[in-house]
């Protein structure tokens, strides 16, 4: 019997090998590498050369990097908090006003228009708003139309506002992911206590905050993280928009690392980068699931 027992778990582990060599060869291997290279000083070539903490040492105490990480605080709340936030009301809308009133074909259009800026290629989203906030773009050129020519800035290239900028297109960006998940979670909620708040006289926002926010708190947990994880490692749209300028206004820790491993060739150093970044993920990985856990068992 328990020989029979270890075949059938032998047999169901074999389809586990692909993805655990897909894992050990994308993955895990490539971050050992980089935690040892992150040891050395190498400019790419040649031999690297051991060099212990150095590169840490450095880090701390470089005021880039800092600089750097409090951009990213401005990027978590854009990716992350008001996503999550903006995604709870409009899912609600589409789901509980929009659905009964016009029917769930609607609500399923627009929840498709607001998840449109997820499905298109960074690129082509960096591109046409590079030239919506240019100086003389369509957001400068509709202000004057409205009589509103004084608020024009340059909003990507003026290190006062260039952060803002970057946040306000990842909020436009990201907002859509949210809002598909808490609509599927509010499709498992049970209706009766819908009823049943309607019954007592609640209002929508009653509704919405002590019936449909309980209900999806997963869901929300589920958001939160996978927002701030990749508000932590974003960077296609710096590197589109504003490759980390004006004098650093938009910098980021993972397009930082990304100067010194390609354009300053100290390879030691962005690995140095990397490698603290990860740690700080896997850390609030940690505690987000901790934190979840917590909740569920509460």
């Amino acid at each position: 019997m328990i020989a029979r027992t270890f075949r059938e778990r032998g047999s169901y582990l074999l389809f586990l090998i692909p993805g655990g060599l897909l894992l050990a060869g994308v993955i895990l291997v490539p971050f050992v590498m980089n935690i040892g290279i992150s040891f050395t000083q190498w400019q790419g070539v040649g031999d690297p050369k051991w060099t212990g903490l150095d590169n840490y040492t450095r880090l701390f105490g470089d005021e880039t990097f800092w600089a750097s990480f409090r951009n990213n605080v401005g990027l978590v709340v854009a990716m992350a908090i008001l996503p999550t936030m903006a995604g709870l009301v409009i899912a609600a809308a589409l789901f509980d006003v929009i659905g009964k009133r016009f029917g769930s074909r609607a609500a399923s259009v627009l929840r498709a228009c607001i998840y449109l800026p997820q499905v298109l290629p960074i690129a082509v989203a960096g591109i046409v708003w590079s030239w919506i906030l240019a100086p003389q773009g369509a957001l400068n050129e509709f202000l004057g139309v409205v009589g509103l020519g004084s608020l024009g800035q340059n909003w990507l290239g003026d290190p006062d506002v260039a952060l803002w900028s970057v946040m306000g297109v990842l909020l436009w960006i990201q907002v859509g992911y949210p809002v598909v998940i808490f609509m599927a979670g509010m499709q498992r909620a049970d209706p009766s206590l819908y009823e049943a708040a309607e019954l007592d006289g609640a209002s929508w926002w009653g509704r919405f905050w002590h019936v449909t926010v309980p209900q999806i708190r997963p869901e929300i947990f589920v958001v939160l993280l996978t927002c701030t994880i990749a508000a932590l490692k974003v960077f296609g749209p710096i590197y589109v928009l504003t490759r980390g300028g004006p004098a650093g206004a938009t910098n980021v820790p993972s397009y930082f690392s990304f100067q010194n491993f390609f354009e300053k060739t100290q390879v030691g150093y962005g690995a140095a980068i990397a490698t603290v970044l990860t740690v700080l993920i896997l850390i609030l990985t940690t505690v987000f699931l901790r934190v979840q856990n917590r909740g569920e068992r509460g």
